[in-house]
C-alpha cells in the first residue's frame, strides 16, 4: 500500500492532508523520515511515527472501554459528556462506533469499533451473544423475583418472552444475571416487570470477554483472542481485561 493512501486509512486526514504531512517531514518508519507519499509499504507489523508519536498499522480497530457513569453512547451528545470524548480525532476519523449501546447512568464494558461486520455480530438478534450484568435493587430481591426472571417476562411494545439466565443473588440487593437479548432498557424493564427496580446497573462481560482490570475511562485495542472472546467464539475459557 503508498504511504499517503495508508495514512488516509488510519484516519490522518483527505488523501491531500496526508500527503502534505509527508512532505512536510512528519512521517517516520524505522526511525528514518519518508518523503515520498507514493512510497510503498509493507503493512505486516507495520509501526510508524507522526511527528515523532508512534502508531501500529490496524486495518481495523477494536476497542475495550470501561464506561463511567454519565457519558452517553452518541456523538452528539446532548445532557452529558460522550464516550467519543476519551478518543483523539484520528481515532474518530475512522468512524469509530458503538457496539450496542450503554445508558449514560450504567457503566462497565463497552466495546467499540469501525469494522461493521464485527458490530453486526454483536447486535445483531439472531446471534444472542451473551452479556453480564451486575446490579442494586431498590427493593430486597425475592426468589420469586429470580424465578420469574429465569422463566421469562413479557416487556411492553416487544415480542416474546425474555429470560434470563445464570441469575444469581450476591447479597439482599444485589445481583448478577446473563441476557441473550438487546432490546432497549432490557434489565431495567425486567427487573421491573417482577416488581423491582434497578438503582445501578454494571455490564461486565460480553461473550467471553470479562472486564476485570481496566480502571474507569480506561481502554484498550483488543487483540485477535480477545476479539473472537467477545464473539463467543473458538475459545472455552474466559478472558478478562
Amino acid at each position: 500500500m503508498l504511504l499517503e493512501k495508508m495514512l488516509q486509512s488510519q484516519g490522518f486526514g483527505s488523501r491531500k492532508h496526508c500527503q502534505q504531512l509527508i512532505k512536510n517531514g512528519a512521517i517516520s518508519i524505522q526511525e528514518q523520515i519518508v518523503s515520498d507519499p507514493k512510497f510503498k509499504l509493507n503493512l505486516q507489523n507495520l509501526e510508524y511515527s507522526v511527528y515523532g508519536e508512534k502508531y501500529v498499522y490496524r486495518e481495523k480497530v477494536y476497542i475495550a472501554l470501561n464506561k463511567p457513569q454519565g457519558y452517553e453512547c452518541s456523538h452528539q451528545a446532548t445532557h452529558h459528556y460522550s464516550v467519543f470524548d476519551f478518543f483523539d480525532e484520528v481515532l474518530m476519523n475512522r468512524g469509530l462506533q458503538c457496539v450496542g449501546r450503554l445508558d449514560q447512568d450504567t457503566t462497565g464494558l463497552l466495546l467499540l469499533t469501525d469494522d461493521g461486520q464485527f458490530l453486526q455480530a454483536l447486535t445483531h438478534p439472531k446471534k444472542h451473544v451473551a452479556k453480564v450484568y451486575r446490579m442494586q435493587t431498590a427493593d430486597p430481591i425475592q426468589v420469586t423475583q429470580i424465578q420469574q426472571l429465569e422463566a421469562g417476562v413479557e416487556l411492553r411494545n416487544e415480542k416474546g418472552i425474555f429470560a434470563a439466565t445464570d441469575v444469581q443473588q450476591i447479597t439482599e440487593h444485589e445481583l448478577t444475571m446473563t441476557i441473550h437479548q438487546g432490546v432497549y432498557h432490557q434489565v431495567k424493564r425486567m427487573l421491573a416487570a417482577v416488581g423491582n427496580k434497578v438503582e445501578r446497573l454494571h455490564r461486565a462481560q460480553i461473550g467471553q470477554l470479562k472486564l476485570s482490570q481496566l480502571a474507569e475511562g480506561e481502554w484498550i485495542y483488543l487483540n485477535e483472542q480477545q476479539i473472537l472472546a467477545a464473539k463467543n467464539q473458538n475459545t472455552a475459557l474466559v478472558l478478562e481485561i
